[in-house]
């Protein structure tokens, strides 16, 4: 199939890959997912292209799943927030949306079969029950498939061809690509030949109703602006030194909206890069933003066991296998660590902000995290509940983030060995004493009291 106009793209080349040839003049359908929006997003403009070369319709798809791992009705409702935008400023460009409703290994597939499409454009998404969607979908259509990486700065495949130890090797490989993919944005998508059809947007509103009332989160691109734009103007500079003290709250809060799709990544980049912050602040923030999360997305690419303790490293797996037996002083269930009834207050305030708020401080996943690793019997299970709470109660959940820094405080991974001690072996240890030599403990514990108090 011709590339022509794609590949006339400054960086846009190496950013997407055939899954399957297709042929036909049908349809050429986005099959909208891991990147929520119309603004900057390579995905929706690779659809378009496709379609002006073959002289072809363009449509979007959203496919709203009835559960996603153990998303709850907060994560739903900022969803359907950002896609209730969506559908708006579609119908305002002339581009037909469609909302399916169900299973989309289901309904995906019988989708496209009715409306007879010849390719689809899909997000990339590293996390299995994604990968799954689309294999099926291809399975039971006769449709090209084509899948862009509109969500990392650097595709994934790009960046680096294996998975990487640690940020230290992955960091030298992402630099030395981003100055041919950080500048460049695709442009937004124009009229195409007519939908032979009507376009099926589905009643987001009774969706919304659904879900409850909004809460502190709202989602959709325009407040993502907004948060980005605070947290320019008020919470940048100074972030390198700032934003490890979780009684300051100097974190972004942009998270939520990476997550989702509803900004772009490369976005966020530019408008930091751009601002008039001291460049020490910038770079602490675009180290997290393009190296860790995207190392983040590298690890569960290449490595199908992201969320197992058999995809920890091999030092962690034998150090942690050695010292299994240890005696805990502590054993909690799932029930108690989920409603913060353990015997240490910093962990329980932790516990209390995440359900709470949708959110933990940074520094603080990592303490919360090793603690569930010290008071369960096996890594594996300490492993399981961690993510299990993350996915439940995080706005950001259900993401490569979240199960790299759970295998990296309870599985070495993208770390190294560290002195011998008990239960941990030679993985990482946090403690209390710890904490308190870097923030005010009781000022946080005040403001996020535990059950008992």
């Amino acid at each position: 199939m011709a590339t022509t106009m794609f590949e006339t793209i400054p960086g846009h080349q190496r950013r997407w890959r055939s899954l399957r040839e297709g042929e036909g003049t049908g349809p050429v359908i986005y099959w909208m997912s891991r990147d929520q929006r119309l603004e900057d997003n390579w995905a929706l403009y690779h659809a378009w292209a496709r379609a002006r070369e073959g002289g072809r319709a363009m449509g979007v798809m959203f496919c709203l799943s009835p559960a996603f791992l153990s998303a709850g009705p907060r994560h739903y409702r900022f969803m359907l927030e950002g896609l209730e935008e969506i559908v708006r400023a579609a119908e305002g460009r002339g581009l037909p949306f469609f909302l399916l409703e169900g299973d989309p290994s289901v309904e995906v597939p019988c989708f496209l079969q009715e409306w007879n499409v010849s390719m689809v454009v899909t997000d990339f998404d590293p996390l299995r029950e994604k990968s799954e969607w689309r294999r099926t979908a291809m399975k039971n259509s006769d449709c090209g498939f084509e899948e862009v990486d509109a969500h990392n700065i650097v595709p994934c495949w790009t960046a680096s061809p294996k998975q990487d130890y640690s940020a230290a090797t992955f960091r030298p490989k992402i630099k030395r690509h981003l100055p041919d993919h950080q500048g460049y944005l695709p442009p937004s998508p124009s009229g195409t030949r007519e939908w032979p059809g009507d376009a099926m947007t589905g009643d987001i509103r009774k969706l919304l109703k659904r879900h409850g009332d909004s809460d502190t989160w709202k989602g959709g691109a325009r407040q993502a602006r907004i948060v980005l734009d605070e947290f320019i103007r008020e919470r940048l500079h100074g972030y390198g030194e700032r934003r490890n003290d979780p009684n300051l709250d100097w974190q972004s809060r942009i998270s939520p909206y990476l997550h989702f799709g509803t900004i772009s990544a490369q976005r966020v980049a530019l408008e930091v890069a751009g601002s008039p912050a001291p460049q020490s602040d910038k770079d602490a923030y675009l180290e997290e933003l393009i190296v860790r999360r995207e190392l983040s997305d590298n690890f569960c690419f290449y490595n199908r066991n992201y969320d197992s303790p058999e995809g920890f490293p091999a030092w962690a797996k034998a150090t942690l296998r050695e010292h299994q037996g240890d005696r805990r002083e502590h054993v909690y269930t799932e029930d108690e660590l989920d409603r913060a009834r353990t015997h240490d207050p910093l962990w329980n305030a932790a516990q209390v902000q995440m359900v709470r708020e949708g959110k933990m401080h940074g520094w603080l996943r990592m303490y919360w995290a090793k603690k569930v690793l010290e008071w369960t019997e096996t890594p594996s299970e300490a492993l399981r509940i961690v993510n299990s709470l993350n996915d439940r109660y995080e706005m950001d959940g259900r993401d490569p983030n979240g199960y790299v820094g759970a295998a990296w405080s309870i599985g070495g991974v993208h770390d190294r060995a560290w002195t011998e001690r008990n239960i941990f072996g030679k993985v990482r240890y946090m403690n209390l004493n710890g904490a308190y030599r870097k923030f005010d403990v009781d000022a946080f514990t005040e403001m996020y009291p535990g059950p008992d108090r």
